[in-house]
């Protein structure tokens, strides 16, 4: 399966539950709008150069739309479909007033100066500037971007637009980044767990956890579940994995991979292949890295008691199956890294108020809407009956729905939402 049939699959299954007729269906998972541009620019070399760059606007029925923005040379516009859908019931199941959107440059950031990054940045702004903004469209870092990227795109908007800092998230906390953002996805995991074992009566010090993937998602939450005394066996990143039966020194690996860019070489844990990771003898398996790793193969070899996906798109509808046969407790990527949407929402807040809050404040408001999500969704699957990701597209999508049929899109089908 695709990754657009993959969310369409997890969709469809919620719908059913709630009832919902074909037609409904159709005007919900349907993209608004997608653009594509071609950004034209001189390269440092003097030559000429064309990257595409793209926007996908999902849906906007609660608010303006809100998603990433990836630098690379393969991005894929079925992803980034995909993607865009699963923004909207993110942004949906979190009660945060957005909709979906995604978005990239066919570029290689690597291969590229700085000068030339920029180059690209604000030539893609000055084609779609008319198509986001601060009530339209925000995007953020994603796959290749970063503040750097975010501040580029808030200077050029704002030559047409004037001083606009909402037009973005993510970005340097000089231009009215938000305190907390960097570590935000992470730490949202770490509440969504948090949250899940105080339910099944589990300390997270008498739990061993693998992650798979050591980026800015993996190493925060790594970070926050080793403070909480929980005891980390395994991690892998795209170079390989490491183990530990006693567990690993976070803060140490940290600098480590500070200095060397990887988790390889780190001398605190014995090496491992990285395949090896997602079937390691744990309790908890966190997949923070790639979409598409857990299918029906890898599912069966699988030890964990619990999966918190904090990728996008870790699971098949294969693998999801025999986890719920299987009675494995899997909390889904639309709660668990929703996270940074979170934040980005609270930087977008700050900017529009002109009012910076402090990283304290931050934290306190993202637990709240983290732990408040999480309720619904154990509270939705109890009365429906489901699994838990099946709770949290219900709960999405009925209020995107209620949202949709307000504005006046009105019909039959509407009224059948629970």
């Amino acid at each position: 399966m695709s990754a657009t049939e993959t969310t369409k699959y997890y969709f469809q299954r919620a719908s059913k539950e709630l009832g919902i007729e074909s037609q409904l269906e159709k005007v919900l998972i349907t993209p608004r709008r997608e653009v594509k541009v071609e950004c034209i620019i001189e390269l440092d070399s003097g030559e000429m150069a064309t990257y595409t760059g793209f926007r996908v606007q999902h849906d906007s029925a609660r608010g303006p739309m809100k998603g990433g923005l990836r630098y690379h040379p393969e991005v894929d516009p079925d992803e980034v479909n995909s993607l865009a859908s699963l923004m909207t019931w993110k942004t949906a199941v979190v009660n945060i007033p957005y909709g979906g959107a995604k978005g990239g440059i066919s570029c290689d950031p690597g291969q590229l100066s700085h000068q030339e990054l920029q180059k690209i940045t604000r030539a893609f702004v000055d084609e779609i500037h008319d198509v986001i903004g601060p009530q339209l469209d925000i995007p953020a870092p994603d796959m290749g971007s970063n503040a750097q990227t975010m501040a580029w795109i808030v200077d050029q908007f704002s030559k047409y637009h004037g001083w606009t800092p909402a037009v973005v998230t993510g970005k340097p906390l000089e231009l009215g980044g938000s305190e907390g953002r960097e570590a935000a996805t992470g730490q949202g995991v770490f509440y969504a767990i948090e949250a899940l074992m105080k339910d099944e009566g589990r300390a997270l010090s008498d739990l061993r956890f693998a992650i798979q993937g050591f980026g800015n998602v993996g190493s925060y939450a790594a970070k926050f579940i080793s403070q909480a005394g929980g005891k980390i066996v395994a991690i892998s990143d795209a170079g390989g994995a490491i183990y530990s039966k006693d567990g690993i020194d976070i803060e140490s690996l940290m600098l480590h991979t500070q200095s060397a860019g990887t988790i390889c070489g780190y001398e605190g844990a014995e090496a491992m292949k990285r395949d090896q990771l997602l079937t390691v003898d744990c309790d908890v398996l966190i997949p923070a890295a790639l979409g598409g790793v857990l299918t029906r193969e890898v599912a069966s070899e699988i030890k964990a008691k619990y999966i918190i996906e904090a990728a996008n798109g870790p699971t098949t509808p294969e693998a999801d199956e025999y986890f719920i046969k299987k009675g494995i407790i899997l909390l889904p990527d639309i709660f668990v890294n929703a996270g940074g949407v979170v934040v980005s929402y609270f930087e977008w807040v700050q900017n529009i108020q002109q009012f910076r809050w402090n990283l304290k404040r931050v934290n306190e408001e993202l637990k709240t809407i983290m732990l408040d999500a999480y309720s619904e969704i154990v509270q939705t699957a109890k009365t429906t009956n489901c699994d838990l990701r099946t709770a949290a597209f219900q709960l999405a999508i009925s209020r995107v729905a209620r949202a949709t049929a307000l504005r006046g899109l009105e019909n039959e089908s509407f009224c059948m939402i629970r």
